[in-house]
């Protein structure tokens, strides 16, 4: 399309080097018309059908321009709001020797995803899912002082973790772009002010990137660390759940919710009964069979602790088992549900029957049991079951622990008031890790008086690909995506219609050269293809502000403005056109 070469456009740039206004010819945007038949969720759709990121192997995705502009734009966002907290950055090795890991404790602890390799030498290496070990290693060497804290360093980097099952595009990688901070402070009060620092920054960072958020409880993870939040995207498509209270300002993430404290519940007294219960192996068989409610089942569910220990779970009938708060109470051995076969073998019945009673196996049990005064339990026969089975009477727990997973109406531990649960997605995670890193390499300052203490250390992170695709998620209605302004890759779609009309040639170059001279980024799409297949692409894209020029709106001296979010449209005139679109974006990004 020779008739409209706009000469600015690899010449002006905005202040971070971006060239403001792209040819789509020229520019690698190759859509799809067609849902890609590999993705599961609506980002992951669209972010391929959009042209902006391509699959190179599972959980590893290469970004194209577009996706790569975007990417830009959530890394500057985090940048500003990272030094206005008063961290400052740096930029740590992806390749870390496994010493450092050996010295944490994490070599053998962090698991499969953690990828490790050897150099030509047959030393170990890592490459790095997180950087707590390294930024600890750099701390211990370069702070000797009470004078040189506190300190907050962050980074942009890529990490790597082998996901045994990488899904939904972004989402879930094994490589990914990551936003790391990490705090070092003398005591417990100043870790705590540099935590809020970071919370109120990452507050500060979606809000910025026009998401809807929370920040909820959360588990501390492999990470470790004495507590934690994480900001959840709220989208249906969204891995994790959460627990919300609408009367009170309590989120949690399911797997850190807390059950709350029921009264006991008096239940059935009497001697034990043993009763034929055909086929029940299954908590609504058995509550249907006897005519009673889940909740006057004790459920037992036989797990090994790392595989080895055999742990026999007591949790009301009605409940599920939070994996995560039962691996705390085995002090973060993993716990494997045994098969059908291992269980019989351990405790000579199906699961299904299996019993507390006469147990000889340890037993862990839900506050709950504990709660339920007498229940209907196995009775290591098959086919058969005790009524009345008596907590402290008829068997003995080894502890109680909250075990449940929080459900829908649950009372909130804060203000008794029924909670909800909803669907979100992690794009970030802070955590107060205290002494865990420091104590295990060596991180000490000399203080005041010439004593030496452990730093205390916070971590903080953000996933800037996530970050994009929960943005995606949130945004978008079955034409495509809908950026918000501040993540778009482009401002202004800038569609001529008839690109050999000399007319539009003229409208659309100056159009480009006003827009682009007052800081917009324009895409123009100077492709000659029919104005249906402009309009769709330009919809799929998702860029906020569409600007069509066409023989008959020029032939009016008009174009037409489009906003991509509402779908509301209306005729600028020509003259005027550039300065009122710069106003309407100006005004959207305040």
């Amino acid at each position: 399309m020779d008739s409209i070469s706009p000469c600015s456009e690899t010449s002006r740039l905005d202040s971070n080097g971006e060239a403001l206004g792209q040819k789509m010819s020229s520019y690698l945007v190759p859509t799809l018309k067609e849902m890609p038949a590999e993705a599961e969720i609506i980002s992951h759709k669209l972010m391929i059908r959009s042209g902006m990121i391509r699959k190179l192997a599972a959980g590893i995705y290469s970004y194209l321009p577009l996706g790569l502009r975007s990417l830009r734009k959530v890394e500057r966002i985090i940048r500003s709001e990272m030094n206005r907290f008063g961290a400052r950055e740096i930029l740590l090795p992806a390749v870390q020797p496994a010493e450092l890991w050996k010295e944490s404790g994490r070599w053998d602890k962090f698991g499969p995803e953690l990828l490790r390799i050897k150099d030509r030498h047959k030393r170990d290496y890592v490459v790095g899912p997180t950087h707590e070990e390294v930024i600890t290693d750099l701390i211990r060497r370069e702070i000797r002082s009470f004078r040189d804290l506190p300190l907050n360093l962050f980074q942009i980097q890529t990490k790597f973790r082998d996901e045994i099952r990488p899904r939904f595009g972004l989402m879930r990688c094994r490589e990914f772009i990551m936003k790391d901070a990490y705090s070092f402070d003398i005591d417990e009060s100043g870790a705590d002010v540099s935590y809020q620092a970071m919370y109120e920054a990452y507050r500060h960072i979606f809000i910025r990137c026009g998401l809807k958020f929370a920040a909820v409880e959360a588990y501390s993870g492999p990470i470790g660390g004495s507590y934690s939040h994480e900001f959840m995207v709220l989208a249906e498509s969204g891995e994790d759940a959460i627990a919300f209270c609408p009367a009170c300002s309590y989120a949690a993430n399911l797997e850190k919710a807390s059950t709350p404290d029921y009264p006991v519940t008096p239940g059935e007294s009497g001697p034990l009964e043993k009763i034929y219960t055909p086929d029940c192996r299954h908590v609504p068989q058995l509550a249907a069979f006897l005519k009673i409610k889940e909740q006057d089942i004790i459920k037992s569910m036989l797990y090994l602790a790392d595989r080895t220990e055999p742990v026999l779970v007591l949790i009301p009938g009605h409940r599920e088992i939070n994996l995560v708060k039962l691996k705390e109470s085995l002090d973060g051995r993993e716990p494997v549900l045994a098969s059908p076969e291992e269980a019989e073998k351990i405790m000579g019945v199906p699961m299904g029957f299996v019993t507390p009673v006469g147990a000889k196996v340890k037993i862990i049990a839900d506050c709950g049991i504990k709660r339920l005064g007498s229940g209907v339990a196995g009775t290591g026969e098959k086919d058969y079951h005790y009524l009345r089975t008596q907590v402290d009477r008829d068997f003995k727990a080894e502890a109680y622990f909250d075990l449940a997973l929080t459900a829908e109406g649950d009372l909130c531990p804060k203000c008794s008031s029924p909670l909800t649960i909803k669907r979100g997605i992690e794009v970030g995670h802070v955590f107060k890790l205290g002494t865990k890193y420091s104590v295990s390499l060596g991180a000490d300052f000399m203080g005041p008086d010439g004593t030496e203490s452990p730093i205390v250390m916070g971590c903080y992170g953000i996933g800037l690909g996530r970050t994009l695709a929960a943005a995606a998620e949130q945004n978008h209605d079955e034409d495509g995506l809908i950026w918000p302004l501040a993540l778009a890759p482009f401002q202004v779609a800038l569609l001529p219609l008839q690109v050999q009309n000399p007319e539009v040639s003229r409208v659309t170059g100056a159009l480009f050269d006003r827009l682009t001279g007052k800081g917009v980024e324009v895409l123009l799409d100077d492709r000659d293809e029919r104005p249906g297949l402009k309009f769709k692409d330009a919809d799929l894209l998702g860029l906020p502000f569409r600007v069509t020029v066409s023989e008959k709106s020029t032939s009016k001296g008009q174009v037409e403005l489009k906003l991509r979010a509402t779908r509301e449209m209306s005729m600028l005139p020509v003259e005027t056109a550039a300065e009122e679109i710069t106003k309407l974006i100006q005004a959207d990004g305040s």
